[in-house]
């Protein structure tokens, strides 16, 4: 039988004390959940299935080139109301203002600025030549101006005196008689004022283009069919067709920062789009600039628009819908240039859920032949939507002036009562560059 051997409880003596030792701490392991986190069901018919199929399909729009964006994005067709640039709808602009969240400011940008003295009073009796020596267009000197007044002069006459023009037929008036004198006057222009202007070089000038936009704003009750008591966005769609327009390689600067369009007030309708009255349609969703992607020629410089031949001043003078005039002319360039600088917007990869990092700018000039209108266009959200518009302070911004008469009539082959202040303005507008 073996024999046991007694151990010694004590601990040996080599062994430092107890007391000097320090106790080790260790942290316990994370462990990762074994099983993924709980998500709801994509297939389900409930609230957060349909917030997890909106999320995932954010998430894959924002992660696609900007081809497959636009595509993505006009993809699903469902009825939406067609914005008409060009209506007689009473107070369209305060509408259109709601439905593209922009503020309108009297007058233009301070960069572009008028003479005070140029009144239109005085502009009766400095008709003559000599008056263009007292213009002011930074960069121009006096005998630049005076060929560019010239040539103004010459399209003019060229249309009302020189060539002998049949009667026109109903409703083509503007189409056969102020057309031609638009497009020589933009084409005359833009070539005269490119040694100014080394932008306008390498610029495009589409003529007789198409714009579209597409984008939601604000939500309804659906109130029948088998989607009843669902809440669906509000969608809108332009489809624009302005005279000319004028494409470029960079930018236009800002006319001012985003945070100045923080304290601008945009009128807020509260009734439904269609008693303004606005109609739904359904067909293609489009976002269009005039150009394809690839085009480098992807900025907006200036559109031209033409008015319809149902828009007659005295006309609607003798219907007491005087104070329609400017208004007619305001939602014209409000939603033509919000069309055409949100597709530009568009072109760049921003969207509903990705807004602008920069203002994008556009101008626009509205005439009939005999009076011009500018405007000046600076959009600084494409977030409109319920989701992303609930905290954001941002507004677009429209500058715009009053019609401005750029001539009298012609007689005995001069043109009578020729405005220098809206040929500065053209120059102006033409001339401004990054």
């Amino acid at each position: 039988m073996a024999a046991r051997t007694r151990l010694p409880l004590l601990f040996p003596k080599n062994l430092p004390p107890f007391r000097n030792q320090k106790p080790v701490h260790t942290e316990a392991a994370v462990k990762e959940p074994a099983y993924p986190p709980i998500v709801p069901s994509l297939t389900a018919k409930s609230k957060s299935a349909r917030r997890r199929q909106v999320e995932e399909q954010v998430q894959k729009i924002c992660a696609s080139s900007v081809e497959e964006k636009l595509s993505l994005i006009t993809r699903i067709q469902r009825k939406k109301f067609v914005v008409y640039p060009q209506t007689f709808a009473r107070n369209a602009d305060r509408w259109y203002q709601h439905f593209t969240k922009t503020a309108y400011i009297p007058g233009l940008p301070e960069k572009f600025t008028l003479d005070p003295e140029k009144t239109r009073g005085e502009e009766e009796e400095e008709s003559s030549p000599p008056a263009a020596a007292q213009t002011t267009v930074p960069g121009i000197d006096d005998e630049a101006f005076a060929d560019i007044r010239s040539l103004v002069t010459r399209v003019i006459l060229q249309e009302h005196w020189h060539m002998k023009k049949h009667k026109p037929f109903l409703f083509r008036e503007q189409e056969q008689m102020v057309a031609p004198l638009l497009r020589n006057l933009v084409t005359g222009l833009t070539h005269s004022l490119a040694k100014y202007n080394p932008l306008l070089l390498h610029s495009s000038l589409d003529i007789n283009p198409q714009v579209n936009f597409y984008w939601r704003r604000g939500e309804r009750i659906i109130p029948k069919g088998h989607r009843r008591g669902r809440l669906e966005p509000t969608r809108f769609q332009i489809d624009d067709h302005p005279h000319s327009q004028i494409r470029i390689t960079q930018q236009l600067p800002q006319f001012t920062t985003l945070e100045a369009s923080y304290t601008a007030e945009v009128p807020e309708v509260t009734l439904a789009p269609n008693l303004m009255p606005l109609f739904r349609r359904q067909y293609d969703n489009n976002i269009f600039t005039g150009a394809k992607l690839p085009d480098p020629a992807c900025y907006g410089h200036t559109q031209f628009h033409l008015v319809p031949d149902q828009y007659h001043r005295d006309r609607m003078a003798r219907q007491q819908k005087s104070d329609q005039v400017e208004v007619f002319l305001r939602a014209n360039g409000l939603t033509s240039l919000f069309a055409w600088t949100g597709a530009q917007a568009m072109y760049q990869g921003f969207w509903n859920h990705e807004d602008v990092t920069r203002p994008f700018v556009s101008q626009a000039v509205i005439t009939d032949g005999q009076y011009f209108s500018f405007f000046c266009y600076q959009l600084n959200t494409v977030a409109l939507s319920v989701e992303t518009d609930t905290n954001n302070p941002r507004k677009n911004l429209l500058w715009g002036t009053e019609s401005l008469r750029l001539y009298d009539s012609v007689q005995d082959g001069t043109v009578v009562g020729l405005n220098d202040g809206v040929i500065k303005l053209l120059v102006q507008f033409l001339t401004n560059q990054p």
